[in-house]
């Protein structure tokens, strides 16, 4: 009889080892899952990542782009600025309402026009 109990032993042992195995083989089919599942979320990400810096990039030339015209348009402006206060300058000096007595107090200032234009 005990010869019957050993191999009693012997096949729950053989039996346990099997679902160990089995055991151990799914939990390796499941951190091949999740490596699987992480490398493809990485992999999204780092795409979600290199599109933002991208529009950026977009966004930051359009940027520059603008600047540079605007810093033209200025200088276009401030040149034109300065040749009609030189007009202005020189019509000044033959304008025969700016040398009448009675208008004295309804011109401008000289030093008036040479400050930032009222907005």
């Amino acid at each position: 009889m005990s010869h019957g109990v050993a191999a009693a032993g012997s096949l729950l042992q053989r039996s346990s080892s099997s679902e160990g195995a089995q055991q151990g083989h799914e939990d390796d089919e499941r951190k091949v899952r999740r490596r699987e599942k992480n490398r493809v979320a990485a992999q999204r990400s780092r795409k979600k990542q290199t599109q933002k810096a991208d529009k950026l990039h977009e966004e930051y030339e359009c940027l520059e782009q603008e600047n540079t015209s605007l810093k033209r348009e200025i200088g276009k402006l401030t040149d034109e600025m300065k040749q009609l206060t030189d007009v202005l300058r020189d019509h000044e000096k033959v304008c025969p309402l700016l040398h009448c007595s009675l208008n004295f107090g309804l011109m401008p200032r000289i030093d008036a026009l040479s400050g930032p234009l009222p907005r």
